[in-house]
């Protein structure tokens, strides 16, 4: 894939790639630390390690479609608080 506003890859990254994967060159470093942790649910694989969450297994934010995925995510989370708040 090409870069752009919803994939990077940082082939200078001394990381590259963070996750074992089959296609390196479909891995979105976009979302180096993913914008979803702080959701309970947010729909990617992770275990609770001693009460942190613990997401290496997760590859929703590398993946190249993950840009689209955490923006639905973060925007269904803001209605859901906005209904909670104004009692919808």
């Amino acid at each position: 894939m090409e870069n752009s506003f919803r994939f990077y890859r940082n082939l200078d990254c001394a990381y590259f790639p963070c996750h074992k994967v089959e296609n390196e060159e479909e891995f979105n470093c976009l979302f180096c630390y993913c914008p979803l942790y702080f959701l309970k649910e947010c729909g990617g694989k992770h275990e609770d390690k001693y009460g942190i969450k613990d997401c290496s297994n997760c590859l929703i934010p590398h993946r190249p479609n993950g840009y689209d995925y955490i923006n639905n995510k973060i925007r269904e989370y803001n209605e859901e608080q906005i209904d909670k708040k104004f009692n919808r």
